[in-house]
């Protein structure tokens, strides 16, 4: 009588039985490319100053920890840049106008800059903080 055989999983390199350690790759993508196709990625990762699969897992990897753009998402963004110029603004301007001065064209264009660079930031960041009060005030609600 013979006992039933068990295979390892043939993508995995380790031992029959052992876990894979938190941390260590044991998986592999495959993606079909031209000739064309793999000079232009290995160029890059060459011009980026690493290895090629290095390059193409941080690649991959970036693209796909991106959230898609909800309409939502976008819309207050928006309203929150506006938000942060404005109470800038009228700051900067109040501030200016104590010391006897005018508002410059600079200050304004960098109060502008600074609103767009947060925006997506401050927009995602306020969701994530709405959904979690969200997420715990129905865990109290029978």
């Amino acid at each position: 009588m013979s006992s039933p055989r068990v295979q390892a999983n043939p993508q995995s390199s380790l031992p029959f039985g052992e876990e894979p350690k938190p941390g260590f790759r044991t998986k592999t993508a495959a993606t079909r490319l031209t000739p064309e196709e793999l000079g232009e990625l290995e160029a890059a990762a060459e011009s980026a100053g690493q290895a090629l699969s290095e390059w193409l897992r941080g690649t991959a990897l970036c693209a796909a920890r991106q959230r898609p753009a909800d309409p939502a998402e976008l819309v207050l963004a928006e309203v929150w840049a506006v938000r942060y110029a404005l109470l800038n603004l009228f700051h900067a301007a109040a501030e200016a106008a104590v010391e006897g001065r005018q508002l410059s064209p600079d200050s304004v264009l960098k109060i502008r800059d600074q609103a767009d660079a947060r925006k997506l930031q401050q927009a995602r960041k306020l969701l994530d903080d709405f959904f979690a009060c969200g997420g715990k005030e129905r865990a109290r609600m029978p």
